[in-house]
């Protein structure tokens, strides 16, 4: 079992960057593939970003990508969203998610574990 803990959400601007990290606790952290979504309000969860337990393998949504690098850090039991040129329909709860399964990393369905999630606002 894993825990997970997401900080570094906030309010910013259109155009501005944040760092979102999440760590992890309990069972080997490199054993989990691990991935980022989000909940805007009124809003399904939706896929953001994934990376597969090496780090070597990412996939991001298609709203995001180019604007948005998930990485992880396997020896700081820490993955990482780092999100640059925010636009207000970015505004959600960010979640991490982790698991131990290798296919279908896009669903949410997928994932076993969950943070409690991270508020990130960007106002226009």
């Amino acid at each position: 079992q894993v825990q997970l803990v997401e900080s570094g959400g906030g309010l910013v601007q259109t155009g501005d960057s944040l760092r979102l990290s999440c760590a992890a606790s309990g069972r080997s952290f490199s054993l989990y593939a691990m991935a980022w979504f989000r909940q805007a309000p009124g809003k399904e969860r939706e896929f953001v970003a994934q990376i597969n337990r090496g780090g070597s393998i990412t996939y991001y949504a298609a709203s995001v990508r180019g604007r948005f690098t998930i990485s992880r850090d396997n020896a700081e039991n820490t993955v990482y969203l780092q999100m640059n040129s925010l636009k207000p329909e970015d505004t959600a709860i960010y979640y991490c998610a982790a698991t131990v399964r290798s296919t279908s990393l896009r669903a949410r369905d997928s994932y076993d574990y969950w943070g409690q999630g991270t508020q990130v606002t960007v106002s226009s």
